[in-house]
């Protein structure tokens, strides 16, 4: 199982820089960094939500599952 993270490309459809991102939601760089470029091993519901109201996006838009192989 995996999870991928699309927020680079969330990010670009609004613009937005990875500072002005993190300042809009009150997140550190370091941690939106860490998510974007998925070695986030969890996310805050609290941290979800603003980024989808900030993005103006779904969680759908941002997270893909993308089972294993041998998960068939």
């Amino acid at each position: 199982m995996a999870i991928r993270v699309h927020l680079d490309r969330v990010m670009l459809e609004n613009r937005k820089s990875l500072t002005q991102l993190a300042q809009d939601i009150d997140i550190t760089m370091s941690n939106l960094s860490i998510l974007k470029n998925n070695r986030a091993k969890a996310i805050r519901f609290s941290t979800l939500d603003a980024l989808c109201k900030e993005l103006g996006c779904q969680p759908g838009d941002i997270f893909e599952y993308i089972p294993d192989e041998s998960d068939d």
